[in-house]
């Protein structure tokens, strides 16, 4: 079989998009034409790579494990045959697949897009779920560059802090605590709280630090999203955990009051990842310095 670029480029199509009319209007061709492509690579690795479940496609196990790889090739292959006229990454036209924890997905990313609107317009992101965590997505091309509150990892992995923020509570304005002058452990404890865990857990920190002071508290609900908990926060009376500066545009739009929370806490390091392959990327390089720039815009 002859490997040429075209069949990697829609093989990652493919495989990005799990869909064949996708993938064909992504590649700007038609779906008849990549239905026929899907059937030449299907015979060159002797496996159905994406298989029917109901109305969408899913991949195989052997696809899966391609993913990664195809999307890293596919891509050298694009930086490879761009022109050297490209030069200058504000002019340059690029999507970059972007992990972003779900608190700055409300907070930071909209400013992003303004700012990159302006600065170099041809960039457009697509942030990839949170579940590609527990996957060496930067090493296997699937992410492009992680943000968030980063784990030790791949020690090849570059990676930088962008701000650290100390975490409040945040209530509405009815809320009991919000009428006290001090918010003591005891009468932290004794409100109802909300958590926010992709994992579903409950228990964390607080809960530590209050153990040592012979305290509980109880959580009444734990979130997958950390937009989703300030809008219960505005809606009842709980306590939602937030990050005061990151999270200020949500809390001035809800009307959230904030407090400082009565037990010692670690800090929130947010920072970003990336794969040394991108390192001297100029396009990727102008994009960590416009996120570096609204970060700091965000946490001053």
């Amino acid at each position: 079989m002859d490997h040429d670029l075209n069949l990697i480029e829609a093989l990652d199509a493919l495989l990005t998009e799990s869909s064949v009319t996708k993938a064909a209007a992504r590649l700007h061709t038609s779906a008849p034409a990549m239905s026929r492509t899907l059937a030449r690579l299907r015979r060159a690795f002797d496996d159905p790579l994406l298989v029917r479940a109901g109305r969408d496609l899913v991949p195989t196990p052997r696809a899966l494990e391609l993913r990664g790889e195809v999307h890293a090739v596919a891509a050298r292959a694009r930086a490879l045959f761009t022109p050297s006229t490209a030069a200058d990454p504000r002019t340059a036209v690029r999507t970059f697949d972007l992990q972003v924890t779900d608190m700055l997905s409300t907070t930071f990313i909209p400013s992003l897009i303004d700012d990159l609107r302006g600065q170099a317009p041809g960039i457009s992101l697509r942030l990839r779920p949170e579940n590609l965590e527990d996957t060496p997505a930067l090493r296997e091309g699937l992410v492009d560059l992680e943000i968030g509150t980063l784990r030790p990892g791949d020690p090849e992995i570059r990676s930088e802090t962008l701000v650290t923020e100390t975490l409040v509570g945040a209530i509405r304005p009815e809320h009991p605590l919000a009428k006290v002058k001090t918010v003591t452990p005891r009468r932290f404890a004794a409100a109802d709280h909300i958590a926010v865990s992709r994992r579903g857990r409950a228990h964390g920190p607080i809960d530590e630090r209050l153990a040592e002071l012979g305290l509980s508290r109880r959580v009444i609900a734990v979130l997958p999203s950390f937009a989703g908990a300030l809008y219960l926060a505005r809606e009842t009376d709980v306590v939602c955990v937030t990050p005061p500066r990151l999270g200020r545009s949500m809390l001035d739009t809800l009307g959230l009051r904030t407090f400082p929370i009565p037990v010692a806490l670690p800090d929130v390091v947010i920072g970003m990842a990336w794969h040394p392959r991108n390192h001297h990327d100029r396009t990727h390089a102008l994009l960590r310095e416009r996120i570096r720039r609204i970060m700091a815009l965000a946490a001053a």
